[in-house]
């Protein structure tokens, strides 16, 4: 029989306790994302720097963190609303020692899973990196053997639950309880936190110590929306097309996952047919959904985002599966989202089942039931670039560093080609800005790989969409040469027929010719103010800071190349004025710039504004 809990209303008596009761060999799993007890874990951190006899080893995945800016303009930007849009979120120890190479030798910190794109150029977080499927993770951590597990927890009068994280707390705990299992857990309460009912709840039994903090909990942390783009839109409108009434859905978190749940509710209000019949791309004749849902979708998702969230509240999501219409295995979002979380009335909120990702994300247990609930699923994972034998790359780079991690996708993918009628769809615009300028998304071949060739199903680019399940390589590349930019179709066409991967013969389809940025503005731009908003879903940024984001986007991009640059200056000495640039000028702190960087800068920005609101003056 355990011990009864033990009580606490600060942090150092927990690190002591802690250290009396375990010893100072600890082997500490900590949740992904939101789960942290941040201050606890800060608190034993810091003990474990002034005391060298104690030995920490962490076991995690996504540590969020706080954006530190990384150029002068981003500071004037995100500097002033740093605490409106994060609140005080702790900055998290360990991670400031590891990016400061200041980490002692007594601890180690080892991830699974990245906050993208922070940690690229820290060695020691990409050395310490461990890959592994989302439903892997558990075993990796079982083998080294944990002796303490930190949680953050809700609260509701006696009853506690596991709320944002029950994604593998829940197979540890059962673990235990089954004798295969044998580690401390200790769970610290957060009044902000929603309490999440049925399968995430837990006793206070299974706490050997619980924190209830008697001081004011910090922020939550908050993920701060982006603006959807037109060719974000774009994408999710083709993804609308894939989805069948009465199936299941999966997507993911930000501007793609906002866009499909913005274009859903378009179609749920029939609103959508005006939108598809000036489509200058061609459609996918084999995939035409559309109209509303009569029986409505059942959402299985490792990570309950804000996008899912909105299809439940205007009751796109609502096909029961077991008492619920969502089974997911953590959320994170904005506070936004927390808010509206713990506001659905308690019988909406127990629709939401938080349940663990062996659930989620595997048929395994229970497969006929399982089978029978995921009818026509849909599982939409976004991508960085795909390559034209149809591998996705999606968590790292050809030289081995780590932008993320492989987390879930490979599990989605996989079920997608186990359950009947199910489709893996990967997303990803079709080019990107980089240091070395625009590129296609779209390669012939690629260094690394996150989902093999021979796994390749859907892919959706602004441009369209392209089955490949089960084509040949010539038809495979031949589909997605369709939805590439038209920049690139030429060189990569070349490079596939001197590869002897398409026929000589092979003439790209004159109605995929014209895959451009500007058919894609002529096509949606009417739509902006109304049915395709930058913020389908609301955001923290002010009106001004909404109207700078793609500006200062545009320049963050110019100022990887000096003309560029220099045409941008050029344009703040000479163009006519854009309509709020005394605003925006005044807003980044520019307005009576002082000395020559803060002149120059005020130049470029003029200039990008000019250029943003009237880019055909070019």
């Amino acid at each position: 029989m355990r011990e009864p809990t033990a009580h606490f209303t600060s942090d150092e008596p927990v690190v002591d306790w802690i250290l009396a009761t375990l010893g100072h060999d600890l082997r500490v799993g900590l949740p992904l994302g939101l789960g942290k007890p941040v201050t606890l874990i800060n608190a034993l951190v810091r003990r474990a720097c002034d005391d060298p006899t104690i030995r920490l080893r962490i076991f995690t995945a996504l540590t969020l963190e706080r954006p530190t800016p990384s150029s002068d303009m981003e500071r004037r930007f995100l500097e002033p609303a740093l605490d409106r849009l994060f609140g005080d979120y702790p900055q998290i120890e360990y991670a400031r020692l590891l990016r400061a190479g200041e980490l002692p030798e007594n601890i180690q910190v080892t991830e699974f899973f990245l906050q993208a794109p922070n940690w690229v150029k820290v060695p020691q977080a990409q050395q310490n990196y461990v890959s592994a499927n989302y439903t892997h993770a558990l075993d990796v951590l079982l083998k080294q053997k944990p002796n303490l597990i930190l949680q953050l927890l809700a609260g509701d009068g006696g009853r506690l639950s596991l709320s944002c994280n029950p994604d593998i707390t829940s197979d540890l705990l059962r673990l235990r309880k089954r004798g295969d299992a044998a580690f401390t857990f200790i769970g610290q309460v957060h009044a902000g936190l929603p309490f999440m009912p049925g399968p995430a709840e837990i006793d206070v039994s299974e706490c050997a110590a619980l924190l209830t903090p008697d001081a004011a909990p910090h922020a939550l942390f908050s993920v701060v929306k982006r603006p959807v783009s037109l060719r974000d839109h774009a994408i999710a409108l083709h993804v609308s097309r894939l989805i069948r009434d009465g199936g299941t859905i999966q997507i993911g978190i930000g501007q793609i996952g906002d866009a499909i749940a913005n274009a859903l509710t378009l179609r749920q209000d029939e609103q959508i047919a005006p939108l598809w019949q000036s489509c200058p791309f061609p459609h996918a004749a084999e995939f035409n959904e559309s109209g509303p849902f009569r029986t409505g979708l059942y959402g299985l998702t490792e990570m309950l985002v804000d996008g899912l969230l909105a299809l439940f509240e205007r009751g796109i999501i609502r096909r029961d599966v077991d008492g619920a219409a969502i089974h997911a295995g953590f959320f994170l979002d904005s506070r936004d989202f927390y808010d509206r979380l713990k506001a659905l009335p308690a019988q909406d909120r127990a629709r939401i089942a938080m349940v663990p990702v062996s659930y989620t994300n595997s048929l395994l247990g229970d497969e006929p039931a399982k089978r029978a609930a995921r009818a026509d699923a849909r599982f939409i994972n976004s991508a960085m670039m795909v390559t034209l034998l149809g591998a996705v790359i999606s968590d790292g780079t050809e030289d081995g560093k780590v932008v993320s991690g492989v987390g879930g996708q490979f599990n989605f993918v996989d079920q997608a080609f186990a359950l009947k009628d199910a489709r893996a769809i990967i997303t990803l615009p079709a080019t990107r800005h980089g240091k070395s300028g625009l590129t296609s998304n779209i390669r012939f071949s690629y260094g690394h790989v996150t989902i093999p060739r021979h796994m390749r199903d859907i892919v959706v680019t602004e441009y369209g969409i392209a089955d490949l399940r089960g084509k040949s390589d010539a038809d495979t590349i031949a589909a997605l040469l369709e939805i590439a930019d038209s920049r690139f179709q030429q060189e990569l066409e070349n490079e596939a027929k001197e590869s002897g991967k398409l026929p000589a013969s092979y003439r790209l389809p004159d109605t995929a010719r014209k895959n451009t940025p500007k058919a894609l503005r002529n096509w949606l731009e009417p739509y902006r103010d109304g049915s395709l908003p930058d913020f389908p879903f609301g955001t923290d940024f002010t009106d001004i800071e909404q109207y700078l984001l793609p500006v200062l986007a545009d320049l963050r991009r110019a100022s990887a190349h000096i003309p560029a640059l220099l045409a941008l200056t050029l344009r703040g000495l000479r163009g006519n004025p854009a309509r709020r640039e005394d605003e925006a000028l005044d807003r980044m702190a520019l307005a009576q710039p002082d000395g020559i960087r803060a002149r120059a800068a005020a130049l470029a920005l003029r200039g990008a504004l000019r250029r943003h609101e009237d880019p055909a003056s070019e």
